[in-house]
């Protein structure tokens, strides 16, 4: 078996869609698929000049259509991907939980645990299940104020750890 030019955009092909997997922005894909697209082109026996512009038309037609079309379908609808820490969140409502293998008291925004800390008094420890009013990033650390309508976990607690 002799080796071809179009093997060479189909292990491309390969290795693009192997990338993907590490991603998950549908970019690779796309790249991989017009890699698949203009091997088929090459067996065609046209030159390299128009294998690139090949690849360069088909690249500009799926990358697109892959972020913009196809993958919103593979995201769970709500979530907000790569927006934590930009003030997205600032003054949404979240319950405070406890991480199961410490113990430590935290929010969870987007499916991502953080420590918290409450800004008016310091106060790091708070029950679990209380509402919170998320507020800013400090850190990896979510700065939260209590609402003033629900009643202060904290007036009763002599045990609360505070940080300087």
């Amino acid at each position: 078996m002799d080796w071809n030019p179009a093997y060479t955009w189909l292990v491309l092909a390969l290795l693009l869609s192997l990338g993907e997997l590490t991603s998950g922005a549908m970019v690779l894909l796309a790249l991989g698929i017009a890699a698949a697209l203009t091997a088929a082109v090459t067996a065609l026996g046209l030159s390299l000049p128009w294998q690139l512009l090949s690849m360069g038309i088909f690249s500009g037609l799926l990358v697109p259509l892959g972020v913009m079309v196809i993958r919103p379908r593979f995201s769970p609808r709500g979530v907000a991907y790569g927006t934590t820490g930009t003030g997205v969140e600032k003054g949404n409502h979240y319950h405070t939980l406890r991480r199961d293998y410490d113990d430590a008291p935290g929010i969870k925004i987007n499916g991502d645990f953080y420590r918290l800390r409450v800004m008016d008094t310091g106060a790091t420890e708070l029950p679990p299940d209380t509402s919170v009013i998320f507020q800013r990033f400090e850190g990896t650390t979510a700065l939260v104020a209590l609402p003033s309508s629900a009643p202060n976990p904290l007036q009763d607690d002599t045990t609360l750890r505070k940080e300087p």
